[in-house]
Parts: C-alpha cells; structure tokens; sequence
C-alpha cells in the first residue's frame, strides 16, 4: 500500500489532517480547541502538501496533483494570514473562514482522488476522479454556505474614514 517512507508520512499527515479539519469544522469556533486543533490542522497539511512535491506514481512528472498542492498551500496561506493579522485585515474573520473551509473540503476531494489511484484502472480513475471531485465541491458549497449564514456576521463594519 505504502509505496515509500514519503508516501507513509504523506498517508498519515493526510489522516490527521482529515481528522482535525472534521473536529474543527464540527465544533464551535474560536475557542480554545477550535484554536488548538486547528493549528494541528495546519500543521499536518503544511506536510500533506511538502511531501505531495515528492510522489510522483501517479503521473511519473509534475502534474494536477502537484497544481492542486499549490492551491491547498495558497488556500492555507489565505486562511491563516488574516488570523495572524487580525488587527490590520477588516472582515478578516470571512476570510479565515472561507478560505480553511474550502481548505478541508479540498482534502476530501484530494482523499477520493488518492482512493480511486489505488482501487481502480486508469482506464476509470480520471471520471471517478472528476465525479467524486464534483459531488465533494458541491456539497462542501452547500455546507459553507450554510453554516456561513449563522457563523458570520450579516454585514462587515463600514471602514472609517
């Protein structure tokens, strides 16, 4: 199943990570363990996405998956930013919670796609790749949506000025 050591870390990085991103997104936000596992989140996809850069099975050269790293590492980067620059970023609370949202959703989308390479040809991998892919963006939107509408604010404050 583990096709080397870079493998095994990115299998288990990728667990923990799920694992976090569920607690987080299932608990209420902005305490301690919201704070506390979500930076085990981050941490664990910091890695997920570092030793993406090394597995090459799939493809044999730098390819989607690789593409799709940058996305993640660029939609952690726009999930954490804010939150480390609270003080500086007006709304920076959407921000945080859009971006880390569609960071979890894009794991299970990843988690179907690392799935389908080891249970089906390729012959059939790039459509169950593309179906999964889809049915977890959509329902991920549906949620983000949802819980946004209660999580948020309505309105952001108008900037002084």
């Amino acid at each position: 199943m583990f096709h080397s050591p870079v493998g095994l870390v990115h299998l288990l990085s990728a667990l923990l990570a799920m694992a976090a991103g569920a607690v987080v997104l299932l608990n209420r936000k902005g305490g301690p363990l919201h704070r506390r596992v979500g930076y085990l989140y981050v941490a664990a996809m910091l890695v997920v996405n570092a030793t993406a850069f090394f597995i090459y099975r799939v493809t044999g050269h730098f390819g989607v998956f690789h593409w799709f790293a940058l996305v993640s590492l660029a939609s952690l980067g726009g999930g954490m930013v804010p939150v480390l620059a609270r003080r500086r970023i007006q709304g920076w609370i959407h921000w945080h919670y859009y971006f880390m949202s569609w960071s979890v959703v894009g794991l299970y989308a990843a988690f179907w796609a690392e799935t389908f390479t080891r249970l089906l040809p390729m012959s059939r991998f790039w459509p169950a790749v593309a179906v999964a892919t889809a049915g977890t963006m959509l329902l991920g939107t549906v949620l983000i949506r949802r819980n946004a509408a209660h999580l948020l604010p309505a309105r952001l404050p108008k900037a002084a000025g």
